[in-house]
C-alpha cells in the first residue's frame, strides 16, 4: 500500500475553516516546520477556499496569499507544499505569482461536472513545473463511470492525480471502492479527500490506500470545514495497526496536534446539522443560507438540508431554499418523517433545533 502512497497534510489551509481563516504567517511557517520535520512530504498552506479568496469576499485571512507563500517558502526547505486553487475566484496571475514563491504543487478544485473550467489552471500550474491535482469536489454526485470520464479529460490536461472529494462527509466505504476501482481500471493516479460527518473519515481513507491511493489527505485532529477531515493521527496508527509502516513517528505526530492545533479547536461532541449534512450530501458551503431561511420561517435546518439534498445536491439556489422552507412549514410533521423514514432519528420538536457556530 505504501509504495506510491503519500499523506497530504491539510491542516493549515483546509483547517482554516475552523477558525475563520485566521493562521497567521507565523502559524504557517511554525506549524509547517514541524511537519516537515515529522515526515511529512506534501503540506497544504493558505486561505481555505485557496487563492484570492480574501479579496473575492470568501471570507478575510488573517494574511495575504502573498504572506502565506513567502512564509511557507522560508520555512519548508524539503518538503512541497502548496494551495488550493478554484478557477473562477483564483486567477491565472496568481498561479504565476505563487510560481514566483517557489511553489511544488497546486491542487485546482471544480464541481466533478464542470472540470472543462479547469483546463487553463492546469496547464499553467504545468508550464511551472508544479505537481498538479485535479480536486473533484462532490465527486459522488455523478457515477463512478462519469467520474472516470472526466478524470480522464484532467489527465489529458496535464494533471498528476485526480481526486475522489467526499466533500459531504456521506460517502461509505463502498461508495470510497467503486470511485477507486473504476478510475483504477483506466490507470488513473487517485487521491483521496474525505470529511468525517458520519465518523467515516478514517475508514474510507484506508481503503482508498488499500485500493492503491497515490495520496491520502488528512489534518491533524481532524481540523477541518464542517465535521471536519480525516485525522492525521488517527489514520497513521490505524495503518500501523494494520501492519503498514508510513514512516513517522506516531507520538510526534500526535505531539503536534496536541500542543499546536487542540488549543485551536471549537468542536464539542457532535453537532447534528453535521450528520445530517453527511446523511444526506450536503455541502457545507451552503450552510449560512439554509440557516437563514430555517430562521426565517421557523423550520428544522437538518429537515431543510435533507429537503434540498433530495432535490439538488450540487446546488442550493437561495429561491429553492426558500420554496422549500416554505413546504416544510405546512408539511405535517408525520408525513415528513414517513417521506425520509426519520421518525426516530428527528427527535422531539419541543426541543429547539440546534444552530452551529
Amino acid at each position: 500500500m505504501t509504495e506510491h502512497l503519500r499523506i497530504l497534510d491539510t491542516t493549515l489551509r483546509d483547517g482554516s475553516y475552523m477558525i475563520d481563516f485566521k493562521f497567521t504567517a507565523r502559524d504557517t511557517a511554525v506549524i509547517g516546520k514541524q511537519l516537515e520535520a515529522a515526515g511529512f512530504e506534501l503540506i497544504e498552506i493558505g486561505h481555505g477556499v485557496g487563492l484570492g479568496a480574501s479579496q473575492r469576499g470568501y471570507g478575510n485571512a488573517a494574511e495575504t496569499d502573498e504572506a502565506y507563500l513567502s512564509a511557507a517558502a522560508d520555512a519548508l526547505k524539503r518538503a512541497m507544499w502548496g494551495m488550493f486553487c478554484i478557477p473562477g475566484i483564483a486567477t491565472l496571475q496568481e498561479i504565476d505569482m505563487a510560481a514566483e514563491y517557489g511553489m511544488n504543487f497546486i491542487r485546482v478544485g471544480t464541481e466533478v461536472a464542470d472540470v472543462p473550467s479547469s483546463k487553463n489552471f492546469i496547464e499553467q500550474a504545468k508550464k511551472h513545473g508544479m505537481f498538479v491535482c485535479a480536486n473533484y469536489m462532490k465527486s459522488y454526485v455523478v457515477t463512478p463511470q462519469e467520474f472516470v470520464r472526466n478524470a480522464l479529460l484532467s489527465k489529458q490536461y496535464g494533471a498528476d492525480v485526480v481526486y475522489i472529494v467526499d466533500s459531504a462527509g456521506g460517502m461509505l466505504t463502498r461508495d470510497v471502492e467503486s470511485y477507486f476501482l473504476a478510475a483504477r481500471d483506466v490507470g488513473l493516479q487517485v487521491g483521496f479527500h474525505g470529511h468525517d460527518n458520519l465518523g467515516l473519515g478514517v475508514a474510507n481513507a484506508v481503503r482508498a490506500a488499500e485500493l492503491g491511493a497515490a495520496i491520502v489527505d488528512t489534518s491533524l485532529q481532524g481540523m477541518g470545514r464542517g465535521a471536519g477531515n480525516t485525522p492525521t493521527e488517527l489514520f497513521i496508527v490505524v495503518m500501523e495497526r494494520l501492519g503498514v509502516a508510513m514512516g513517522f513517528d506516531p507520538l510526534r505526530v500526535m505531539d503536534i496536534g496536541e500542543k499546536c492545533i487542540k488549543p485551536l479547536m471549537r468542536r464539542d461532541g457532535l453537532n447534528s446539522l453535521d450528520i445530517v449534512a453527511g446523511y444526506a450530501q450536503f455541502h457545507s458551503s451552503y450552510m449560512g443560507v439554509i440557516k437563514e431561511f430555517s430562521s426565517k420561517l421557523g423550520v428544522d435546518p437538518r429537515k431543510l438540508i435533507i429537503a434540498l439534498c433530495e432535490r439538488d445536491k450540487i446546488n442550493a439556489p437561495r429561491s429553492m431554499i426558500e420554496e422549500l422552507a416554505q413546504a416544510l412549514t405546512a408539511e405535517p410533521e408525520e408525513v415528513f418523517s414517513a417521506r425520509f423514514h426519520l421518525d426516530r432519528y428527528c427527535g422531539d420538536e419541543q426541543n429547539p433545533s440546534p444552530t452551529r457556530s
